[in-house]
């Protein structure tokens, strides 16, 4: 009976040891291949972290979130504020991360 035990256990042992590095690897992907540009020291846009956090999901829902209170606070300040934004080039980023998500969500949804 204890051989048995042994084996069962060891079996168990080793289907989570695989379950964890299948587990492992889909949570921590590998980077990205470094490009020519990044080797050398050369990074695209947008270079300050500021932007990069700007430009990231999480930073759109915070300036959402701040340009809404700004506008319930105080909505003359916004209207003069907005006044200074040019609306051209952010109507033109927003709408290349919109369709920049539906390309990558159609992409991975014909994966399948």
């Amino acid at each position: 009976m204890a051989i048995q035990d042994t084996d069962a256990r060891k079996l168990v042992h080793a289907k989570l040891a695989q379950t964890r590095e299948e587990v492992r690897a889909i949570l921590d992907p590998p980077p990205p291949p470094r490009s020519v540009n990044q080797a050398a020291g050369i990074v695209g846009f947008p270079r300050s972290r500021t932007m990069q956090m700007l430009l990231s999901g999480k930073g759109l829902g915070t300036l959402g979130a701040l340009a809404g209170g700004l506008l319930i606070a105080r909505p003359m300040l916004a209207l003069r504020l907005l006044r200074l934004v040019p609306a051209s080039t952010v109507a033109k980023m927003l709408l290349s991360k919109a369709l920049g998500s539906l390309k990558s969500k159609n992409t991975a949804g014909s994966g399948r």
